[in-house]
């Protein structure tokens, strides 16, 4: 154990150095930026293992409404090589509409846009394509209007709006129309 000798050591009253301030640069990677190389792999690319790349060693991916996903390293490639990237409609387009980053997190709205060609387990699990083309809002999605636009739900008696949902968010987000249900 290491001791001092007090008076040798005695504390100098002259004031210590200010600590230098953290460059939240270093501390923190670029979320965003990670983020969007992240769904270029995904949805450009194709590529399970640069997807893979972009996220930490033991990540998950969990779909809430459709209680998809996986667990883990393995359980997120086979996710991916199964359900989610090798399924992905060859016109399927994001649109961001916001973005909020923490320190430690994305939070992303976009429309995930796309012709119902494939099966995607990852949005429709188990149901065969139904060439409908659908403009889907992401991340927190509501399923009961994904099903109206694949034609496998009948809003007639149910409050669910379909289409028009993601078409009045790109409204609002690009600063036209009424934003309170006009359709």
């Amino acid at each position: 154990m290491k001791t001092q000798d007090a008076t040798r050591d005695a504390p100098s009253k002259a004031p210590k150095p200010a600590a230098k301030p953290a460059n939240p640069q270093e501390d923190f990677p670029d979320l965003g930026a990670l983020f969007d190389a992240h769904v270029q792999r995904e949805f450009a690319d194709h590529d399970v293992k640069a997807t893979m790349k972009t996220m930490i060693p033991e990540p998950y991916v969990y779909s809430v409404p459709t209680m998809t996903g996986g667990f883990g390293g393995r359980g997120v490639r086979r996710f991916y090589s199964e359900h989610f990237i090798s399924q992905i409609p060859k016109d399927a387009k994001v649109t961001p509409i916001s973005r909020t980053i923490g320190k430690d997190q994305v939070v992303d709205e976009l429309i995930v846009s796309f012709t119902h060609d494939t099966q995607w387990d990852f949005l429709l699990p188990g149901i065969p394509p139904t060439r409908k083309k659908i403009a889907h809002e992401h991340v927190w999605w509501d399923q009961a209007s994904l099903l109206v636009q694949v034609g496998l739900l009948d809003r007639a008696n149910l409050p669910v709006a379909g289409v028009e949902q993601a078409r009045n968010l790109l409204r609002v987000a690009q600063g036209h129309g009424d934003h309170h249900g006009e359709q």
